[in-house]
């Protein structure tokens, strides 16, 4: 007798609102699925025909890295890109009308992949028209931890992106790192000149991201030219920015992170990286960005 089954994956969104935001977030990855500002989408929907992803946090790296591979004391390690916490389940640790608490624990799955226990907590806050995303990591184990974390936010652009410019805080001249694969080329490519904005066209996308590594700015303003609606970004201790999108597609990634995939020619030493986080033995690390909707 065969018998079939079928397994159901639940998804348990946890929901916020304070009469101006209405906010859902997944269980899994600790996700926002959903930001509504005074009712309209400002999220991206996740529309598999692009991409399926609204906003998922990265950690305990951003990005790829070579073969997805690293090394410890000698020892080599295999983690997928941009990590595992995307698509790990949280425990909802607190909980209110405008506030709620994940929390993601190593595992003994973790521990093959990443070598430190832990505790990673994410908290959603709503101010008003903002939203605040902290992150905290704690080093549970004897030796330093080496990690980063970022965000991978996308927002909804009416039209297409190249109704859009990306206003900075500052005046910046920025060139966008070519990316190859998984890593980043030596190779760069001049975005904008003594400016402080960033007119958005698809032609930028048509490879990868464009990846900063040298922004003066404290935040960015995704603003639409034709309606005046925005959406600002602070990523204060973010080092790099990324701007991503699909072909076509109708939203924009703007993504602070901590850290940053490989340079073509890199070794494979963690403790090596580029904009490696080292974390000492029960010690913490705490990082926030704020979304605000006009």
């Amino acid at each position: 007798m065969l018998i079939l089954k079928l397994i159901l994956k639940v998804i348990l969104l946890v929901r916020l609102d304070n009469g101006i935001l209405s906010v859902e977030i997944n269980t899994l990855g600790a996700e926002m699925r959903s930001v509504k500002h005074y009712g309209k989408d400002r999220l991206w929907s996740g529309d598999e025909k692009f991409w399926s992803g609204t906003a998922p946090v990265l950690f305990p790296i951003c990005g790829g890295l070579k073969n997805d591979k690293y090394t410890y004391h000698g020892r080599e390690y295999s983690v997928e890109k941009h990590g595992f916490a995307r698509n790990s389940e949280f425990k909802v640790v607190k909980q209110n009308a405008l506030s709620a608490k994940f929390l993601l624990e190593s595992t003994p799955e973790t521990l093959k992949q990443f070598p430190w226990e832990f505790k990673l907590y994410i908290t959603y806050t709503l101010h008003g028209s903002a939203i605040d995303v902290k992150y905290e990591v704690f080093n549970l184990s004897d030796d330093n931890m080496y990690m980063s974390i970022g965000s991978h936010e996308a927002y909804a652009c009416s039209g297409g992106i190249e109704n859009y410019d990306i206003i900075f805080e500052r005046r910046e001249t920025l060139f966008a790192h070519d990316v190859v694969g998984s890593l980043i080329a030596d190779t760069v490519t001049p975005i904008i000149k003594d400016t402080d904005t960033l007119p958005l066209y698809y032609r930028y996308f048509e490879k990868d991201a464009l990846v900063f590594k040298d922004v003066k700015s404290g935040y960015a303003t995704l603003r639409n030219r034709i309606t005046g609606e925005s959406v600002s970004v602070d990523f204060p201790g973010c080092n790099y920015l990324l701007l991503w999108t699909k072909p076509s597609a109708g939203f924009i990634c703007i993504e602070p992170w901590t850290g940053i995939p490989p340079m073509e020619n890199a070794g494979d030493d963690i403790t090596e990286k580029e904009g490696i986080t080292e974390l000492g033995p029960d010690s913490v690390y705490t990082i926030s960005h704020r979304l605000k909707f006009e």
